[in-house]
């Protein structure tokens, strides 16, 4: 707050329809819930807390008595009132994240505060959210663990039987091992293949369910959520043919380019840079290198899409208003989501793409991945 000079910060709760930003703040035995509204209040640059509410939130001590000021809104204008300076308030063009005020709960909180310079609080709400402490990577790391685990396991022939397994088959089979291990997901796994003599220009194109056979290049998309932590990763496995010991060798050197393509970035990923810059900076020097690189990389952590700057989007390589003008914060975690476009001469140069995401920590000096990465094509069969 003192670095973006607010003096004090709103965050309004309403039940079953709480502010992302809130839902963090609120007691862990409360669920995610607040209990009818529940106005949070930073107030002397974030030195004293308090809750407009009828009992203490969490460490927010309640400071409003109803008894003596029935109406809620009237209490936080007194609470507010000895401030001076700009109060924020959770609305943002730019991040979802933090434009939690419905339209209601807006226009009440403007009538309320109309003696005081209100604004967005956007960069107190991505900077929070945003933010991981050290006590939380050992736990995105063991999240991590695991989500590899089950994925290297839907790559192989435990699971997947040329001929018979189709990709809704592998994607259903990630969803409820990972359900029956405890863990949520946060989005249906994807699974796609490419294969010799299809049209397609991106695996995500053309039928949907497809059986998997001998020769496929398999990719899955998968996250899980472990205690709260998302987790984003994507590996491929090469179906052998037979008479076949290795995948083609195009495929395998576009694998190196997508790991050099993930050094690339991510030794360009430097706190205080934005997004934009992050994204042109990586791609001129992968194509000096003879790559051929898209980026389309997140920030990870209490929502899988979250808090924080974007790098790139898969159609859009130049620059990205709004969210990529955002700077990379130091102590957030990231994932390194990206592809290599290639021709595989062994499938007569059809075009293809070798896609990579794994989960990584940006410190104040350095980055570094979670859990590793996938650095050898899986084979299967």
């Amino acid at each position: 707050m003192r670095r973006h000079g607010f003096a004090a910060w709103v965050i309004d709760a309403r039940e079953y329809n709480e502010d992302p930003v809130a839902r963090t703040m609120l007691p862990a035995t409360w669920l995610g819930t607040a209990r009818r509204r529940t106005l949070l209040v930073f107030r002397d640059e974030g030195a004293t807390r308090g809750a407009i509410s009828r009992y203490p939130v969490g460490p927010f001590p309640s400071v409003w008595d109803p008894s003596t000021r029935p109406d809620q809104w009237s209490a936080l204008a007194v609470y507010l009132a000895d401030v001076d300076g700009t109060v924020g308030i959770n609305t943002s063009e730019t991040f979802a994240l933090a434009d939690g005020l419905t339209s209601t709960e807006h226009l009440s909180l403007v009538r309320a505060l109309d003696d005081h310079q209100l604004a967005s609080a956007e960069r107190l709400a991505i900077g929070w959210l945003e933010t991981r402490l050290p006590e939380e990577v050992p736990v995105m790391v063991e999240a991590c663990h695991l989500a590899h685990g089950i994925l290297r396991r839907a790559l192989s022939t435990e699971v997947l039987t040329p001929g018979v397994t189709t990709t809704e088959d592998v994607a259903w089979w990630l969803a409820e091992t990972s359900h029956d291990a405890g863990h949520g997901i946060w989005f249906h796994p994807g699974v796609t293949l490419q294969r010799r003599g299809d049209g397609a220009a991106s695996p995500a194109d053309g039928v949907h369910d497809r059986v998997i056979e001998k020769g496929d290049l398999v990719h899955i998309d998968f996250g899980i959520v472990h205690h709260g932590y998302h987790t984003d990763q994507q590996q491929h496995g090469y179906v052998l043919d037979d008479g076949q010991s290795s995948a083609p060798d195009s495929f395998v050197v576009g694998l190196t380019h997508a790991n050099r393509l993930q050094d690339i970035l991510m030794g360009s990923m430097i706190p205080g840079a934005s997004g934009n810059e992050v994204l042109a900076e990586s791609l001129a020097k992968a194509r000096v290198e003879g790559i051929r690189p898209i980026v389309y990389t997140h920030p990870i952590g209490l929502h899988g899409h979250a808090a924080g700057s974007t790098i790139g989007l898969w159609d859009e390589q130049g620059v990205v208003p709004g969210v990529g003008d955002y700077r990379l914060g130091q102590d957030t975690a990231w994932s390194i989501e990206l592809a290599v476009e290639l021709e595989v001469a062994e499938w007569g140069g059809q075009p293809a793409k070798v896609m990579l995401e794994e989960d990584a920590f940006l410190g104040a000096d350095s980055i570094e991945l979670l859990d590793g990465r996938q650095e050898e094509m899986w084979l299967i069969g």
